[in-house]
């Protein structure tokens, strides 16, 4: 990736992991396209912050699921700074519950925003990044751990994982990679909602390095696959959790 390829879109970046990967990757001298569905005030600290710290970065409303609203993203996107050269699919929803108690609600919502909006991104840019450009997914460390609770938005998660593979053969001659980063529990409110402390405690004691990761930790794993050192890795899943699987 070369110095001029500066601009990033990073899905559900008002908080959490995104806004940490947003204020990452402004840090690292791209322009920042703060996607968010609901939360305007928080996409709109995280563009302050960034732009106090020097950056340049904007707030834009887009709900994934919808495909439309998804081009609406990229639309602007280049209108505000040029073509897009880097995706971060990173919008997501977690409905912890054991499989057989799980809503047709909750079902519908994680295949929504995890799966179908994680699609919508990652066809929209295949047809509009920039040569040499970086689509970088989330994915979970659940898969290969598949811990109770979680069956849905695992099987979401595992689906991305094989759009990723395939997506990264059907773009390489373009010099485009698509990697995906699969974090292990991260102290987020996703984590933390619908979870009780003595569970989140064994969670705790279930990873070897002792501590839940922070949305740093994964931030600047995404740094890494968004810059020019990862320009061999592609098609792969990076597994982030301390050593828990």
């Amino acid at each position: 990736m070369s110095d001029e390829i500066k601009t990033a879109i990073v899905t559900g970046a008002s908080k959490g992991i995104g806004a940490a990967i947003a204020r990452q990757l402004a840090a690292d001298g791209f322009r920042i396209i703060v996607n968010y569905a609901s939360s305007l005030g928080g996409a709109e600290d995280v563009v302050a912050g960034i732009e106090a710290a020097g950056g340049r970065a904007i707030a834009v409303r887009a709900d994934v699921a919808d495909a439309s609203a998804v081009a609406a993203l990229f639309d602007r996107a280049e209108a505000e700074f040029g073509r897009v050269d880097v995706l971060v699919n990173n919008a997501g929803v977690s409905k912890f519950s054991p499989l057989a108690e799980v809503s047709d609600e909750d079902f519908q919502q994680q295949i929504a925003v995890n799966l179908t909006g994680t699609f919508n991104g990652m066809r929209e840019g295949a047809k509009r990044m920039r040569d040499g450009g970086r689509i970088i997914n989330l994915s979970t460390s659940i898969i290969g751990h598949y811990s109770p609770g979680n069956g849905v938005y695992a099987a979401t998660k595992a689906a991305v994982e094989a759009m990723t593979h395939t997506l990264a053969k059907e773009l390489g001659t373009r010099g485009v990679t698509v990697n995906a980063v699969a974090p292990g529990p991260i102290a987020t409110d996703l984590l933390f909602k619908g979870r009780s402390e003595a569970l989140i405690q064994r969670l705790i004691n279930d990873i070897p390095l002792g501590r839940l990761g922070l949305p740093e930790d994964i931030a600047q794993i995404v740094s890494f696959l968004a810059g020019p050192q990862s320009g061999w890795v592609n098609g792969q899943i990076i597994r982030a959790n301390g050593g828990r699987n």
